[in-house]
Formats: C-alpha cells, sequence, structure tokens
C-alpha cells in the first residue's frame, strides 16, 4: 500500500513535511493537479492534490481551498511555493486546522516528475515491478504530449485501437473513423456509472475515465481482454484531461481583458486579437448559465461541446461564455451535444443563448442578444433550455433584457383590470386577446383558431376593450397590449 509516508521517503521528490505529522499512514489513491480556487467538484478520497498555488491570491484564500480536500477526505496536500515566494503562512494554518499533511514541494523539481514518480509508486504497489510497457506508456504521459498522442501510445502498448469518446458523442481521441458499431454503442450512460471499472460490448472493453467532471468520457479498447495496462491508460487520460482543464483556464487568461470590456461596455478592438481571436473574422457568442452550479461549471460544458471550434472561454457576468470565430452552427452542435448526454449531466439545469455572428464592431451588440437570449431561456421551466438570439422575434429580444420589476409593472399597468377580470369570472380573456392579436387583428381568424362564432370573437374584444379603458384596434394599442402579453417574469 502506498501512503504519505511511501511519498515522503521517496529520495529523488525531496518532499518536505510542513504539517500533519499525524496522518502520514493515510493510504494514496491517485494524484491530481489543479489550480481551481475551489477544487470540491473534482477531488476524491485518498488523492494526493498537486498545486502550484496560483489559485492563491492573499490571506483568507486558503481556507476554502483546503477545507475543499478536507471534504473530499483527501490524502494530502503537495505543493510548490515557486511563485509565492515560498508557501503562504495561511495555507500550512488551514492544513493544520483540517488535519491534512501539507508537502513542500522544491521549487526546481517538476510536475511532470512527481506524477510519474508517484503513478510508478501506485502502479507498483498494485502488481509489482513496473513492465517495460508500463514504463513507456507513464513516461508517455508525463512528457506532455498530446492526448491523442497519449491514446496513440496506450493502443501500441495495448496492442488493440483506442478510442477516448465523450458523453456527447465527440471522438476525443483515437482513430479518426471508428466502426459503425462503435459510434452506435447503446446506452453510453450504463457504461460510466461512477465505481464500474470495465465492461465488455461486442468485443470492445469499455472503461469510465474517473474525475467529477461535468461531461463524462469513456476509454474504449479494441479488444475484450485487454488487461491491467488498460485501466492504468484510463488513469492517465483522466490525468491528461485534468492537465488539458488546467491548460484551458490558463490559455483564457489573455481574454479576460475582452471579457471585461464585454461586459462593461468598454473598447474591444485591441482585446480581440490578444485574446486570440481573428480580427477579420465573424464572432458567435455563447453564453452558457448552470444555476445551481455557477459558471466554473458552465464554462467547462461550453469548452466541451464546442471543443472542434477551439472557444476562448471565460466567465462574462457570472455567466460562462464562450466566443467563437468562424463558420459553423454551434448552437445546433451544442443541442445535439446535450441531447445526447443528457442523463449524464452532473448538473440540475442548465441554459444557453447565443448571439451573432457579428465583426469586431458588432461584438457589443451580439453579446447582449446573448445576453438577452439566456434570459429568455431561464424563465422557461424545462432542465435544459437553449435559445438563439437570431431565431428570436425583436420584441421577443427587448422584452428579455427589461429587468423583472419593470416587466411586472408594465404587465400590471398595460393587462390588470384584464387579469383581475379573469381571475374573478373564471374567463379567459387575456387568451383570447392574445389569438387576436397574433391573427393580425382579424375577427374570422381569430374565431377560427379559438373554435367560436366571429360574434362571440367580437363581443369579447369588446369587453376586453372596455376592461383595459382601450382600443384593440388602435395599432399603437396594439403593440403595447401584445409586448404586455409577452412579458413573463
Amino acid at each position: 500500500m502506498t501512503t504519505v509516508r511511501t511519498l515522503l521517503e521517496i529520495p529523488e521528490l525531496r518532499l518536505r513535511l510542513r504539517t500533519g505529522a499525524g496522518r502520514l499512514g493515510c493510504a494514496v489513491s491517485r494524484i491530481y493537479v489543479t489550480e481551481l480556487p475551489d477544487p470540491s467538484r473534482y477531488v476524491s478520497a485518498g488523492e494526493v492534490v498537486l498545486t502550484g498555488l496560483l489559485w492563491w491570491r492573499e490571506p483568507g484564500d486558503a481556507e476554502p481551498f483546503v477545507a475543499a480536500l478536507a471534504r473530499a477526505g483527501v490524502a494530502a496536500l503537495a505543493a510548490s511555493g515557486a511563485d509565492t515566494g515560498g508557501i503562504p503562512p495561511d495555507v500550512v494554518q488551514a492544513c493544520t486546522r483540517h488535519r491534512i499533511p501539507l508537502l513542500e514541494v522544491p521549487a526546481d523539481l517538476s510536475f511532470a516528475v512527481i506524477t510519474e514518480r508517484v503513478v510508478l509508486e501506485l502502479a507498483a504497489a498494485r502488481g509489482g515491478e513496473p513492465s517495460a510497457a508500463r514504463k513507456r506508456l507513464l513516461a508517455a504521459a508525463t512528457e506532455d504530449i498530446s492526448l491523442p498522442a497519449l491514446v496513440r501510445q496506450g493502443a501500441v502498448e495495448l496492442g488493440a485501437p483506442c478510442w477516448v469518446l465523450s458523453a456527447t458523442g465527440r471522438v476525443v481521441a483515437g482513430p479518426a473513423d471508428p466502426p459503425d458499431d462503435l459510434a452506435g454503442l447503446p446506452d453510453l450512460a450504463e457504461h460510466v456509472v461512477p465505481g464500474r471499472d470495465l465492461t465488455v460490448h461486442d468485443g470492445y472493453s469499455l472503461i469510465p475515465i474517473g474525475g467529477s467532471f461535468a461531461v463524462p468520457w469513456l476509454l474504449v479498447v479494441g479488444h475484450p481482454e485487454p488487461g491491467e495496462l488498460a485501466g492504468e491508460l484510463a488513469d492517465l487520460v483522466r490525468l491528461a484531461r485534468a492537465r488539458t482543464d488546467q491548460v484551458r483556464r490558463t490559455a483564457a487568461r489573455p481574454a479576460e481583458p475582452l471579457l471585461h470590456a464585454l461586459a462593461g461596455g468598454g473598447p474591444v478592438a485591441d482585446a480581440v486579437a490578444a485574446a486570440g481571436l481573428p480580427e477579420d473574422s465573424e464572432i458567435r457568442v455563447l453564453i452558457a448559465r448552470a444555476p445551481d452550479d455557477g459558471p466554473d461549471l458552465a464554462a467547462e460544458v461550453l469548452a466541451e461541446l464546442l471543443a472542434e471550434a477551439r472557444p476562448v472561454v471565460g466567465v462574462l457576468g457570472g455567466d460562462a461564455c464562450a466566443l467563437v470565430a468562424g463558420q459553423g452552427n454551434w448552437m445546433r452542435v451544442a443541442a445535439e451535444g446535450l441531447a445526447r448526454a443528457d442523463r449524464l449531466m452532473s448538473w440540475s439545469r442548465f441554459r444557453l443563448g447565443s448571439g451573432g455572428p457579428a465583426g469586431v464592431d458588432g461584438l457589443h451588440g451580439a453579446t447582449q442578444e446573448a445576453r438577452h437570449a439566456v434570459e429568455l431561456a431561464a424563465r422557461r421551466g424545462g432542465r435544459i433550455e437553449l435559445v438563439a438570439g437570431e431565431d428570436l422575434a425583436v420584441h421577443q429580444l427587448l422584452a428579455a433584457g427589461a429587468p423583472d420589476e419593470l416587466r411586472r409593472s408594465v404587465r400590471e399597468r398595460v393587462l390588470g383590470p384584464l387579469l383581475a377580470y379573469d381571475a374573478a369570472q373564471g374567463t379567459d380573456l387575456v387568451h383570447t386577446v392574445r389569438v387576436y392579436l397574433e391573427c393580425s387583428s382579424s375577427p374570422t381568424a381569430a374565431a377560427r383558431a379559438l373554435h367560436v362564432h366571429v360574434n362571440t370573437l367580437r363581443y369579447r374584444i369588446t369587453r376586453a376593450s372596455e376592461l383595459l379603458g382601450v382600443d384593440l384596434n388602435d395599432f399603437v394599442t396594439q403593440v403595447d397590449v401584445y409586448l404586455a402579453l409577452q412579458v413573463t417574469v
């Protein structure tokens, strides 16, 4: 069994214990690298969490981070103070308070070296001296090669084709054209259940990729008995995914000025190029909201759904935002991915709105359009709601941008007497007026739609006009009333 004490005794790691001497016997299951201020969704019991403390900005930041590790039951925290002038005192204090061993990593030691050495130690503890194939695979995983390259190396060592599939249906890595029967795997959901190690389907071994990611992944090996090395490949894919996610977050930092400008209405021309977006391209804005989970989860989902577009992903005014350059119906791509993975998603509700496409000069307008679209999606009751701004009528976009207090006030001022009458009499004159206006004020067409006599329709409209104190045959009045009918709070 590998313990925290085992890691301290590996001479080439030169780890130094800062606190937590009483818990050195804790068993280590995995190593996980993170720079998230709140890693609670991604850490698991028994893990050694490795961090460069990039999440630490000021005293007080350590408490929520370490508390999340304690709740998850991690084995230890290994931290490098290379970028913070040493390990901050409040990190040491928080680890002491939560009884988590804190291991100080030498500033000159690469995280790749630590990861490789720990994974080798864990592999040796599980199955004796690592084989040559296992060593080659581990070496490939720690050379910062791409995930597709790691999967190709895994296929060589296993002697069988390998794929990594996303629950959205995307082939993350592996041969570009998977067999038809692989693309049509039935019930992907039953193969990504946490804790299930391996399932065999039509000669393919299906191994869930661990980790608390919002969108699950699956390792598929073209052999019914791939051996223990396949499970270790799945662990390395998990580490590679975590590393890729960290790289994405780091790469998104140059986009922060652009997102800040879009949020505050500032100039965007210079910030577009700095964010890595082509200045002469049309840009689509997608805004996502996971009301019960926060913008970090929504950003992760956007990055997964739009991976083929290489989006710029960040946080805009409390929501996740993706900027995508070039052609492509990315709302359709997102809708298809969400539909495939619906049963597997780790959130309660998800809303997505889009704006554009637009050039640099129109980017503010596209952002506002996406904001209004996601507001309309938020007012709907489904678990997953998507609204494309380009599919909305102008009055819907304008109504979506109004504050709730104003919406309630307008609805009550314009429709109050009619709403009160319907409530008291058990009638539905509001619906009659809506249908009448949507039928271009044609009594004949409205009567046909409502399955009533045209004289009954005329009587109802006259009664509604009396209650509202307006002429429902007047065009300006019709516009006001129809907009009020569109308002929902």
